[in-house]
């Protein structure tokens, strides 16, 4: 007999006995007819009572003769003798009343016992709902999807086709592991997904779960953590029992460094006992399962630097996976796949979308979609044009356009001549990137104009050459200030951070300075990594080594600087010129630059020779 058969049953037999009992009192008050007290008396004056029970408050018998309706047994309350005489003397009908101590008692210990039922089975539960319940703190919150929840499929996935035939690898172990594993092989039994924000991490291991049809248990690493000690633990058991159950299945790891964290990274700072419990029992657990009972476990994380090496060693994550930010091609996929979405015009071309969006991530791509449709639902069209596409990519790198922030005459012109040295000095100067539009809109927080660049192809690596001339394009609107006004704004700090990191990068990281040689001065940082603001930490030197790193960085931005200027003192009417048209219409695009690009007089080009792809750029002030 289960559990549940034995909990019904005893519903049934406590309800018989319930009935049972009511029957019984039922009875009995149909058979018992109350009387008054002066009734009573009557009763024994006539010789009709039979036989009396006498209790402290009432009277309880059986008559001789029935009453007028036919009963027989009777009961009545008590009175005073005396009174009773006097009343009798009167000839007054009386009877007695007594109060029912018992009713009070039963309530004093039935209502608060009923409050207590009500708050532990009605309040309780929702004061803890957003732990899961108070009864539930130490249960896993793993959500458990099943393949039509998921409703996800590697068709759904572009961008990513290395990091899809490594996980067809485990779909095809999910699938059938004993022809699987027929030569001994072994499925890995991490696996770590690892990757900037927004290159679809989560969705590659839904996609996975959707693919294998099998139970998808997915949790976040700062789930697992609480205020009280043990429960990360508890729930770390808890859910891989429960995946144990439903195997063959996948339990995902959503930002496994929130869970994961390296053990004594920061003795400064103190311990976490309580994380380090819970990293600790995922440890024991991962050493626990076998792999071939069809359990697989998938993490997520874009800061693996961090990981306790524990987790990473095999074993445990054997395999990484490396998901980055898409190349032309998988951008284009991704665009196919968010484009099916909204309505386009002819002009909409997913290849020259791409164009315009190196080193977006797939987050960001679906985010650029999204936005070039309510740009085109804000002028009332009918469809999406490129046109759109353009205006949503100048929105997400450059800002919100500031319309209502006035510049006085003098600035506008400072700004213009600023944005056009810029345009000039990277139409003029040729490299890897074409000037895409200039503009003194100001736009984002404190950019009073832009000039945005694109990338002409997805590029890895670049020689000092082009290094140099994106310095140098950079200080363009620095040196247009200085020829054209004779005089320095504060238009160019943002400008000087980057061409200073540029320089520094050069000289401590990518060894181009021929004073110092062939030596890293500077610790790389993970490519996935960029973007979010770690500069690399510098390695121990010398102060004449740290004094002649700053030399160096000096020399490259003034020699770009000096460049800058000759160039643009070379082709000051078309400066002048320009800028007087940026003036008049504020924003020029891409053709009415190379018109004015066919009138400048080049400069000699610098020799060529190393390092690392960027998003569109942009250059703000």
């Amino acid at each position: 007999m289960d559990k549940t058969t034995r909990f019904h049953l005893a519903y049934f037999l406590f309800a018989l006995i319930v009935l049972l009992v009511v029957r019984d009192v039922w009875q009995q008050m149909r058979q018992t007819e109350t009387i008054a007290y002066s009734e009573f008396q009557h009763y024994l004056e006539q010789g009709r009572i039979a036989e009396v029970t006498v209790s402290d408050q009432t009277l309880t018998g059986t008559l001789t003769q029935p009453t007028a309706s036919g009963r027989t047994q009777f009961v009545t309350t008590r009175v005073e003798p005396d009174l009773a005489r006097e009343l009798q003397k009167s000839g007054v009908r009386f009877s007695g009343t007594v109060d029912n101590p018992w009713i009070r008692e039963i309530l004093s210990w039935l209502v608060p016992i009923a409050i207590l039922v009500l708050f532990w089975s009605f309040l309780l539960p929702r004061l803890g709902q957003g732990q899961g319940g108070m009864m539930a703190i130490g249960r896993s919150k793993a959500k458990i999807y099943v393949e039509s929840d998921t409703r996800v499929s590697f068709e759904d996935v572009a961008g990513v086709d290395e990091a899809k035939v490594e996980l067809r690898e485990i779909l095809a172990f999910l699938k059938d592991p004993a022809g699987y594993g027929k030569l001994g092989a072994r499925i890995p039994k991490g696996v770590l997904l690892v990757g900037p924000p927004g290159t679809g991490k989560t969705l590659l291991a839904r996609a996975l779960a959707g693919e294998a049809r099998v139970p998808f248990f997915s949790i976040s690493g700062s789930e697992f953590v609480e205020m009280f000690v043990g429960v990360g633990a508890a729930r770390v058991r808890d859910l891989f029992e429960q995946a144990r159950k439903a195997a063959p299945a996948i339990i995902f790891i959503d930002e496994l460094d929130a869970l994961g964290r390296a053990r004594g990274a920061f003795p400064g700072l103190g311990g976490h006992d309580e994380r380090e419990q819970t990293l600790n029992q995922l440890l024991a657990e991962m050493d626990g399962f076998d792999s071939s009972g069809g359990l697989v476990l998938v993490a997520a994380t874009n800061r693996p630097e961090i990981l306790d090496p524990a987790l990473l060693r095999a074993g445990r994550f054997d395999r990484q996976i490396l998901v980055d930010r898409p190349d032309k091609l998988g951008r284009v996929q991704i665009l196919e796949v968010h484009l099916k979405k909204v309505r386009l015009a002819p002009d909409a071309d997913p290849e020259q979308i791409a164009t315009l969006t190196t080193g977006f991530s797939g987050a960001d791509l679906a985010n650029l979609v999204n936005e070039a449709a309510l740009i085109a639902t804000r002028r009332g069209g009918d469809a999406v044009t490129m046109a759109d596409f353009t205006a949503a990519v100048e929105r997400i790198v450059a800002g919100l356009e500031k319309r209502n922030r006035l510049l006085n005459p003098r600035e506008r012109e400072i700004v213009a001549h600023h944005e056009m040295g810029h345009a000039l000095v990277a139409l003029g100067l040729g490299g890897s990137e074409r000037v895409h539009k200039v503009s003194i809109i100001p736009r984002g927080i404190g950019a009073l104009g832009y000039t945005i660049q694109r990338p002409t192809e997805d590029r890895f690596l670049m020689s000092r050459g082009e290094l140099e001339t994106k310095i140098t394009v950079l200080l363009g609107g620095r040196a247009a200030e200085v020829l054209v006004f004779n005089e320095l704004s504060t238009g160019a700090a943002d400008d000087l951070v980057k061409a200073t990191d540029i320089a520094r990068s050069m000289v401590t990281r990518y060894g181009m300075d021929p004073g110092l040689g062939h030596v890293a001065y500077a610790q790389e940082k993970p490519r996935f990594l960029e973007g979010v603001g770690e500069q690399p930490s510098p390695l121990p030197m010398s102060e004449e080594t740290a004094r002649a790193i700053d030399n160096a960085v000096r020399a490259l931005i003034a020699h770009a600087f000096e460049r800058a200027t000759a160039f643009l003192a070379l082709n000051r009417p078309v400066l002048e010129a320009a800028a007087q048209e940026l003036l008049r219409r504020e924003t020029l695009d891409e053709p009415a630059l190379n018109g004015w690009a066919a009138r400048l007089t080049p400069l000699p080009p610098l020799p060529q020779e190393v390092a690392t792809g960027e998003k569109v750029g942009v250059i703000d002030h």
